[in-house]
């Protein structure tokens, strides 16, 4: 095998690979040698049939097999030869003129093709001594323990029901409804037994205002307008009516807050549910704050890092965020024009996230491989049960998927992968604590919801 750099421009290599016609006739001969002792025609017996008489019936194809695995064979030969590391897979390009191909096959001509790729750059990685970086500290108060635990009692409010009751906000009402649009019943417009708080917002906005002060055994009509983002079609922006029976109205009735309400929610007594919570708590603030930090760090990273990126890998990582947004704009039922943007100013902001992804996938790549951070099988095993566990009942048909699609495993443990990278770096580049307030906490963290997206 001859191989030859027949280009290079910046991170873009091409080489020409050159495998002798006689190195292709010792493969073809040892694949000729591998099937004889399979083969079994009429009139000869098996493992007995001509060598000749092979290559008549299975040479072409053998041969063509032969190629095949020869090129994928050199092409991977010629990179480890060259310690290239590929950004992607390199595209090969085989011989086109059909005597060339002919002459290849019937072992006349030597193999050449060509291959063409990116390389990953040279990356210089900063001192993680210089990352300015704050740790948010927030303490679980008393105050939000108490609100906590008063949500929870809001959550497992019981109603009762009252005859001679009026209708208000937060009682909930059961009634049986028809809707009408120029007089006629629409599809999904009508409902027996629906139950509905008042004020929670779960109907067409106006629905729950005409039924405050309505009684059990009521009839009312409800006139409404359906939203012009509502999801289906036919009813964006129409007029309805709603004739509506009131079966009950039921009256909330939170729950004393005491050591039978938290056994109720599992706990010994008042006590330790309050420990649970302010447990629970300090979990959810000590994300938010990593969340943060995480953040915080990707951000010194991108701004320490300046290099050559792959377009490749760029143009790949554009096309996945200009799908999953053109998707998500379609699904909400808006456009560009709507978000106040124009396409080319998207696609502008979109190419900056993408360069922004590709730059810090691989300075945290680059920082995992030199400080030999991997992932576990006990990881990985984890994350498959917890990604198994989404999906009740289907549990096993998840397994078999990771198991049979290498590709989905890759990305189960590239997120794993970055956050043991970012712990790494955290360690060593020890930020600053400050102490904040819940309030301030949360602030912070609204600023960083696409950080996970960031990378």
């Amino acid at each position: 095998m001859q191989v030859t750099e027949t280009s290079v421009e910046g991170l873009k290599r091409q080489l020409r690979v050159v495998v002798g016609a006689e190195e292709i006739g010792e493969r073809f001969k040892a694949r000729l040698d591998e099937i004889k002792d399979r083969v079994q025609l009429k009139g000869f017996r098996k493992g007995k049939v001509p060598e000749q008489h092979l290559k008549r019936i299975y040479g072409r194809s053998l041969m063509a097999e032969v190629v095949q695995q020869t090129v994928d064979e050199t092409s991977r030969q010629a990179i480890t030869d060259r310690k290239e590391r590929p950004a992607l897979t390199p595209k090969i390009e085989l011989p086109q003129d059909s005597d060339e191909i002919e002459r290849v096959l019937s072992g006349q001509s030597d193999l050449a093709f060509d291959m063409s790729f990116e390389v990953l750059p040279e990356i210089s990685i900063a001192d993680f001594s210089s990352l300015k970086l704050t740790r948010l500290v927030a303490e679980v108060e008393d105050a939000a323990i108490d609100k906590a635990i008063a949500d929870l009692a809001e959550r497992n409010v019981r109603y009762e029901g009252e005859a001679d009751r009026v209708a208000q906000r937060g009682d909930r009402v059961t009634i049986d409804f028809v809707g009408k649009i120029d007089g006629a019943p629409f599809e999904n417009g009508s409902g027996e037994g629906a139950t509905l708080v008042l004020g929670q917002g779960g109907f067409i906005p106006g629905f729950e205002d005409g039924l405050v002060g309505a009684k059990a055994g009521e009839d009312r009509v409800v006139n409404v307008t359906f939203p012009a983002e509502y999801p289906v079609e036919t009813l964006k922006g129409k007029e309805a009516t709603f004739e509506v029976k009131v079966k009950e109205v039921a009256k909330p009735v939170k729950p004393a807050i005491d050591d039978e309400f938290a056994r109720g929610l599992g706990a010994q007594n008042l006590t330790k549910l309050r420990e649970m919570v302010a447990a629970q708590l300090k979990r959810e603030y000590d994300a938010i704050s990593r969340q943060h930090l995480k953040r915080a760090l990707l951000d010194e990273l991108d701004k320490a890092h300046d290099f050559a990126l792959p377009a490749t890998l760029v143009d790949g990582e554009f096309e996945a965020i200009w799908a999953q947004a053109s998707k998500a704009l379609e699904q909400a039922g808006r456009t560009l024009a709507d978000e106040g943007k124009t396409e080319e100013a998207a696609r502008s902001e979109y190419r900056k996230l993408a360069e922004r992804r590709v730059r810090l996938g691989l300075v945290l790549g680059e920082i995992g491989e030199r400080n030999k951070i991997q992932v576990t099988q006990d990881e990985l095993r984890r994350a498959l049960i917890e990604r198994a566990r989404s999906f009740p009942g289907q549990e096993r048909a998840v397994y078999e998927y990771y198991e049979r699609t290498p590709q989905a495993l890759v990305e189960l443990r590239a997120p794993i992968f970055e956050e043991k990278v970012v712990d790494f770096i955290v360690e060593l580049a020890k930020p600053e604590e400050r102490k904040v307030s819940i309030e301030e906490l949360l602030k912070a963290g609204a600023g960083d919801a696409p950080a996970a997206a960031a990378t």
